[in-house]
């Protein structure tokens, strides 16, 4: 297999940068133009299973990001809204999260991936909810990623469980989450905004409670 090892390096993200998460993949033409629109880095989606993979980031986007100047951190694709999370779909997608980072996108280790916990069908049990987290984030950081959560709506945890029964020290806050007690958050996602055409979540990096930022790679 050919080494596919992105260029740059794992760097702890600065507070107060402006970047987007964004659901379809961008030419390096136009990585070029967020960069020029003031961005510093970009979220882009790696799928949850090998028959998703359409629309997802590649080493080929990457690459170009990075070049443009854009820090990126990966994110994986939440189920439709109404979903039930168990542990074995946590460890099924969370192994695949870090196997595609690695293997078809080349993402090195110890940076943020990220985990989108959003759209918990109604009635799910928290405990449910936590089984499914961290066995994604046992599969994760078992792999070399540190694991991190977008924390979105209908997540079914409370701010005290999101972070009293959690293992993950990096919170990623929806523009309609909820809080995470004790740690807060490392990026600040607001409403979603068109650029050229193209539509995104503007993010916004911050030091949590403790300190603490995002982790990500950037040349």
């Amino acid at each position: 297999m050919a080494d596919l090892t992105l260029p740059g390096r794992v760097q702890a993200a600065a507070a107060g940068l402006s970047g987007f998460d964004v659901n379809s993949p961008l030419t390096a033409e136009q990585a070029q133009s967020f960069k020029n629109a003031g961005y510093a880095f970009c979220i882009r989606y790696v799928p949850r299973v090998p028959n998703l993979q359409a629309g997802n980031l590649t080493n080929a986007e990457a690459v170009g990001l990075l070049t443009a100047g854009l820090a990126l951190m990966p994110v994986q694709h939440v189920s439709l809204p109404g979903w039930n999370p168990t542990t074995n779909l946590g460890s099924l997608y969370g192994n695949y999260a870090a196997t595609y980072a690695k293997q078809i996108v080349g993402l090195p280790a110890g940076m943020n991936l990220w985990c989108d916990l959003e759209g918990v069908a109604p009635g799910t049990s928290a405990q449910n909810v936590i089984a499914y987290c961290q066995a994604w984030y046992y599969a994760v950081h078992t792999a070399g990623y540190v694991p991190g959560i977008y924390v979105g709506y209908d997540v079914i945890l409370t701010p005290a469980q999101l972070y009293d029964e959690l293992s993950f020290q990096h919170y990623w806050r929806a523009y309609n989450g909820p809080e995470v007690d004790t740690r807060g958050f490392q990026l600040i996602q607001q409403v979603e905004k068109t650029l050229d055409g193209i539509t995104l979540d503007p993010d916004i990096t911050q030091n949590d409670n403790m300190g603490d930022s995002a982790l990500w790679v950037t040349l």
